[in-house]
């Protein structure tokens, strides 16, 4: 992979159901307005990061990998 996952399984769901309800609340709440849009997408990247289990702020941050050094 050309990534280390570097969160837990326990923040991995918390992102990907924060995310959808944050998608869920937007467009049921603001609508398709450009707020509403922009609420959406930072959703979906919420959710991403969650699936995929890696987050660039985290890693920017300094957060080490959890599979440890290569």
């Amino acid at each position: 992979m050309l990534y280390r996952k570097n969160m837990g399984s326990k923040e991995s769901w918390a992102r990907v159901i924060g995310g959808a309800l944050i998608v869920a609340c937007s467009l049921t709440q603001i609508g398709l307005t450009p707020l509403g849009l922009v609420l959406s997408i930072s959703g979906a990247l919420t959710a991403l990061t969650g699936l995929i289990g890696f987050c660039p702020a985290c890693a920017m941050a300094g957060r080490k990998s959890l599979e440890g050094p290569r």
